[in-house]
């Protein structure tokens, strides 16, 4: 007897098209105080404060490795890699882990926040007065009460070559 399964899509897919027509979930974190937003489809793990290892002559977003269950996982610090200032002292940061052609990377945010369930219908591209850099890194936003949530798109996030 034969059954179809419904399987999960892969992280290295886009879990967010842009579909208005329904509910699309994402986990939401800060950046500066940016509220942004990742598809929960497309995050693997979330992690407080990990010990990283700086890879040497790797390009300055890359933060280093770490160790994850016996997995080297990269890790990017999305601040750097937004063209944010870096975070005075030895503030604790959590990372984000995502899969990509069955590798894993951490992105280390300010902080992880909930898992919020929105309308497709209110999403909205990128606005023109997005900065370049974070335009280029984000498939569009929502407007929350009070907020604006950024939704990242991992892929952009990974393509480490600089954007022109």
């Amino acid at each position: 007897m034969s059954a179809t399964l419904m399987e999960r899509p892969r992280a290295d897919e886009s879990a967010y098209d842009g579909d208005t027509s329904g509910e699309q979930v994402f986990v939401t974190l800060t950046l500066a105080d940016q509220l942004c937003g990742i598809p929960v489809l497309m995050v693997r793990d979330v992690l407080s404060a990990q010990n990283i290892t700086r890879i040497p002559l790797a390009p300055a977003e890359i933060a280093g490795s770490l160790n994850l269950r016996g997995r080297i996982v990269t890790a990017i610090d999305l601040r750097r890699r937004l063209g944010l200032p870096r975070v005075e002292g030895e503030a604790a940061r959590m990372a984000v882990v995502t899969e990509q052609s069955s590798e894993l990377y951490a992105f280390l945010v300010d902080q992880v926040s909930e898992v919020l369930s929105l309308s497709g219908r209110d999403f909205e591209r990128n606005p023109p007065t997005l900065p370049p850099v974070w335009a280029n890194h984000s498939r569009g936003i929502y407007r929350l009460a009070g907020r604006l949530m950024v939704v990242l798109d991992v892929a952009r996030i990974l393509a480490l070559d600089p954007v022109q």
